[in-house]
């Protein structure tokens, strides 16, 4: 693990303000940082913030998708730090709300494909899928992972449940990935790692 970069003097003003303001827009208390899913090197989490940002290496973490929006993004710089602590190309936006309606697979299906590849082909990764709460978002897009790695619904969905007590698997997301899946599971969109 040790190609990560040298954070820039930017890199380090955004930590700074992430750590800040994490405080204040940061994930409830009430719920766990990070969950591992099983066997399937797949964590899912909430937001990093300044005293959990550190630990994914530790956790053994190589590869984040953070499912937030993108003015969720901006308002805690929580991209940004990651993309300095673990490089630009291990780090994957798929940015989503989270309304509960149906999530257009151009948002997260590129995201779910990058996973299920780095898995195959990396036997060293290990991915951490975040959205604010790791509630919702990050659960449809966990979902679509375990979903291409050749788990049934069920059993993707009781994967989930198992090892994310507060997970909750939106029944417009479980459709939204069913209805892609059904579609040739093809990404679309572009893959935002920059």
């Amino acid at each position: 693990m040790g190609d990560f970069p040298e954070p820039s003097i930017m890199d380090k003003w955004r930590r700074w303000f992430h750590r800040h303001s994490t405080r204040f827009y940061g994930p409830s208390k009430r719920n766990s940082w990070l969950s591992w899913i099983g066997d399937e090197r797949i964590a899912v989490g909430s937001v990093p913030t300044g005293a959990t940002l550190p630990l994914l290496r530790e956790e053994g973490i190589t590869h984040v998708i953070n499912c937030r929006s993108t003015t969720q993004t901006w308002l805690s710089q929580d991209l940004a730090a990651e993309r300095a602590l673990f490089g630009p190309t291990r780090v994957v936006h798929a940015p989503m709300w989270d309304f509960g309606q149906p999530q257009h697979p151009r948002l997260w299906s590129a995201a779910a494909q990058y996973v299920s590849l780095v898995l195959a082909d990396e036997p060293e990764a290990r991915v951490l899928i975040h959205c604010h709460q790791g509630r919702r978002r990050s659960i449809l897009l966990t979902y679509a992972v375990l979903r291409l790695r050749g788990h049934d619904a069920d059993e993707a969905a009781a994967l989930i449940a198992t090892h994310r007590t507060e997970a909750v698997l939106v029944r417009a997301y479980a459709r939204s990935v069913e209805r892609w899946l059904a579609a040739g599971a093809v990404p679309i969109g572009r893959l935002r790692v920059h």
